[in-house]
């Protein structure tokens, strides 16, 4: 069986791009579920696929967030991966779903867990905001704070891979975006607009376009409901296999598993500096092409 995928939210499980994408686990809420059930299901997911790989955003509940840890710690289980990421939630259900389908792949686990990081970095996340006032996890300048309270102000915010924020008009060119071939992914809040169909994704050259619901905290993380939340990615799962294949594997110094990268997806231990190694050539970088299809 492929190492088992989990998400603390239902929303962040996109439909499978193909026939042989599994599906995610759900890791419940404290308020959703008992501890004692939790650590059930957990076990189970051990006992049926080996290992777990548990994607969630950083904008989880404290008290969610603890349960994990928890969940782990009680199953003195080193065969849990817990992988917190900043991404905002559309970003983070593309990762997830590119993991999904490495899940399958030939690759360790631990290289799966690994690969979250590098993954991330060619994840275009964000979204179109009628205010920015309450967002606080991209930086916002006291201009464009004010510039929030100006009836029909939009801004247009970058969260990843380098966070960009610009107040939408006919003379402002969008964020810079993906230089390699990349899809778009949409989810419209309560702000009505094709902004992002009409203008961000001719820019970006998107070869295609998708939309689907707005996760639920999603709201939560742009600091208002006034969103369309958009995700640019690699489509194309031959390309991720290659660009994570590309990369050198280390084992970790102190759980041993498999990795890629400078830290271990499975016990968060870094490599020594003496073994940190760089990207190889052939792995995408801004500006460059996307690899060719194996």
């Amino acid at each position: 069986m492929p190492t088992a995928i989990a998400v603390t939210s239902a929303d962040l499980v996109l439909p499978p791009t193909d026939q042989q994408t599994p599906t995610a686990a759900l890791l419940q809420a404290p308020g959703a579920q008992p501890l004692d059930l939790a650590i059930g299901d957990m076990n189970l997911l051990l006992e049926q696929h080996g290992h777990v790989i548990a994607v969630y955003p950083s904008g989880i509940s404290p008290a969610h967030e603890r349960r994990l840890h928890a969940i782990r710690s009680v199953l003195e289980s080193d065969r849990i991966a817990l992988l917190r990421t900043d991404l905002p939630p559309l970003g983070v259900a593309v990762l997830v779903r590119q993991l999904r389908q490495l899940s399958i792949c030939d690759f360790s686990p631990g290289v799966v867990a690994s690969a979250a990081r590098l993954l991330s970095h060619y994840i275009h996340a964000g979204a179109l905001l009628n205010s920015v006032a309450r967002l606080d996890r991209v930086p916002v300048s006291l201009k464009s704070h004010a510039k929030s309270w100006v009836p029909g102000s939009q801004f247009a915010v970058l969260a990843g891979p380098s966070p960009q924020l610009v107040r939408i008009g006919p003379t402002v060119e969008p964020p810079s975006g993906p230089a390699f071939t990349s899809h778009l992914l949409v989810a419209k809040g309560q702000l009505t607009s094709e902004w992002v169909q009409q203008t961000l994704a001719p820019a970006w050259g998107v070869q295609a376009i998708a939309e689907c619901a707005l996760p639920s905290g999603s709201a939560r993380w742009w600091g208002t409901g006034k969103l369309v939340e958009f995700a640019s990615f690699l489509p194309d799962i031959s390309v991720i296999y290659q660009l994570v294949s590309s990369v050198r594997r280390e084992n970790c110094h102190w759980c041993g598993m498999e990795l890629i990268g400078d830290r271990c997806g499975f016990c968060s231990s870094p490599l020594a500096p003496s073994e940190n190694r760089m990207l190889s050539p052939g792995v995408l970088s801004p500006g460059a092409p996307a690899p060719p299809s194996v």
